[in-house]
């Protein structure tokens, strides 16, 4: 099934940021993607479920896994041409731990941080 994105009027179009990166967190694994926010699609993203990825991480959860996702993330965004991100921090997402590495990890591959 398919979910159309929202209708937006022109005037709250100019106001968005264009992509926008989302990172979840669970007790097995870590993942980040990167939304275009006027289509509601994923323009890349990265997992530590990734199989290519888990053969080469000690652990799919810790820091260090997260470090690895940002700066996988940030080479695939660069791929695509796409050169800053917003970062949109939700009420229980601290910017320390594995938050953070994702964040530094960003920022060391190159990617513009809005």
């Amino acid at each position: 099934m398919v979910i159309p994105p929202p209708v937006r009027p022109p005037r709250i179009k100019e106001f968005l940021k264009p992509y926008v990166l989302k990172m979840h967190f669970t007790n097995k694994y870590v993942s980040a993607q990167v939304i275009h926010s006027p289509t509601g699609t994923v323009a890349s993203g990265a997992s530590s479920q990734e199989k290519a990825l888990r053969g080469s991480m000690e652990s799919t959860r810790d820091v260090a896994a997260a470090a690895k996702i940002g700066k996988i993330l940030g080479e695939r965004l660069l791929l695509k041409e796409i050169p800053a991100v917003a970062v949109n921090l939700g009420r229980e997402q601290k910017y320390h731990g594995k938050v953070k590495a994702v964040i530094d990890s960003l920022r060391e591959a190159g990617v513009k941080l809005l």
